[in-house]
């Protein structure tokens, strides 16, 4: 065979590849959107700036006097032209924690019941930052911006002391410079790092990518081979055959987000704070809900190749959009909206809340209604969309 047969007919067969792809329209659709995705996401979905806006804190005043009265009414003047957060009132520092574990504050503000009396008597007045150590990016945010108002709130207090008081001499010079000591804890004690933030969103996203890509070669794969059409002429239910399926993703799943859980443990010394248990419901959960997303998609694609390529397009944004990686509330409010319409993003909130903070089930009751509401709908999409696509 000659050079110039060889260029002829190796051109013919990359024509009769690209007419293929031009007539499958999902194929064609997912070639264009990718791109599109991926770069939108990567323009838009960073922050840009360290800064925060309308972030949730609770304040605990469990002094009676005047100072913290005072102080309170200042960080709410100054918070009004900042905007930086939205305060809430708490009764104690363990509410604080139960919110925190909730998802319902972000950060708590503890004033000690002797701050009054130690302003007065020449000492520092004691004020503590709660943080939420599921999310380290976003609580080093949040103390660092409150540390720098309270800096700000105690070097007007000093000035004004000094212009107020000037012969009056603090036994500590400390207090009279700095009148307020800023302190920061956890919501849940001990040291954490970035990874035990991670490791959840790793679980999740494990399940997630093991269902998805499973799911093209249990259903588009076998279509393509034949064997579908011997599972269907054999004397099984179809329910079974769609049932069955589903049974095996759902064992895949659960065993690669067990693996990295040992791992996690093993490896890298997390600390596991909740009910083990309520981890591997979280888990199936998870796997509930991808399982019957993933059917769906399948059964549309005509092939491997598609349903590959439209699981890649989902994929993508879920692991970079549910808070796997970085911090939701750091993302612009529209792809936060986003977010909030994926079940990844439900799975890992829920995983970080029982791992880290040892959030019971009340905690997590949003994020369990949520993942069983959509796992349930997309079931009831799934069956009869599977049940049309191997009649075809």
């Amino acid at each position: 065979m000659g050079a110039k047969s060889l260029v002829y007919h190796s051109l013919l067969i990359a024509w009769k590849d690209l007419m293929e792809l031009f007539r499958n329209r999902i194929m064609l659709l997912m070639l264009v959107l990718m791109p599109l995705l991926m770069m939108t996401m990567a323009g838009f979905m960073f922050p840009s700036s360290t800064s925060i806006s309308e972030v949730s804190v609770a304040i605990v005043n469990q002094d009676e006097g005047y100072a913290s009265s005072k102080l309170i009414a200042t960080l709410e003047a100054l918070n009004s032209n900042k905007g930086l957060m939205t305060l809430t009132n708490a009764s104690s520092l363990d509410e604080i924690r139960s919110l925190i574990q909730a998802g319902e504050v972000d950060g708590g503000i503890v004033i000690a019941s002797n701050f009054t009396s130690s302003l007065m008597n020449g000492k520092q007045g004691d004020i503590i930052i709660v943080s939420d150590q599921t999310n380290p990016q976003m609580s080093l945010i949040l103390e660092i911006a409150l540390k720098e108002v309270f800096e700000q709130m105690g070097t007007m207090l000093a000035q004004q002391n000094v212009v107020e008081f000037p012969s009056v001499n603090s036994s500590n010079s400390l207090a009279l410079v700095k009148p307020y000591n800023v302190q920061t804890e956890g919501a849940v004690v001990g040291d954490f790092t970035y990874f035990d933030f991670i490791a959840p969103g790793l679980m999740a996203m494990t399940v997630m990518m093991s269902v998805m890509t499973g799911l093209p070669a249990a259903i588009s794969h076998e279509r393509e081979v034949g064997t579908l059409d011997g599972m269907m002429v054999a004397p099984v239910n179809r329910l079974s055959v769609i049932v069955g399926k589903t049974l095996a993703q759902t064992a895949r799943g659960m065993l690669q987000g067990t693996i990295i859980l040992v791992l996690a443990v093993v490896l890298f010394g997390i600390t596991i704070h909740g009910n083990i248990l309520l981890i591997f419901v979280l888990l199936l959960l998870g796997v509930f809900s991808f399982v019957g997303l993933g059917v769906v998609i399948t059964s549309f694609a005509k092939d491997q190749e598609t349903a590959m390529m439209a699981m890649m397009g989902l994929m993508f944004p879920m692991m970079l959009l549910s808070g796997v990686f970085f911090p939701i509330q750091q993302m612009p409010w529209y792809m936060q909206s986003i977010s909030k319409a994926l079940p990844l993003t439900y799975t890992a909130t829920a995983l970080r809340k029982v791992m880290v903070l040892g959030a019971g089930i009340p905690m997590i009751a949003t994020e369990l209604a949520v993942l069983i509401g959509f796992g349930v709908v997309m079931t009831l999409i799934a069956v009869p969309v599977f049940k049309r696509a191997i009649t075809k």
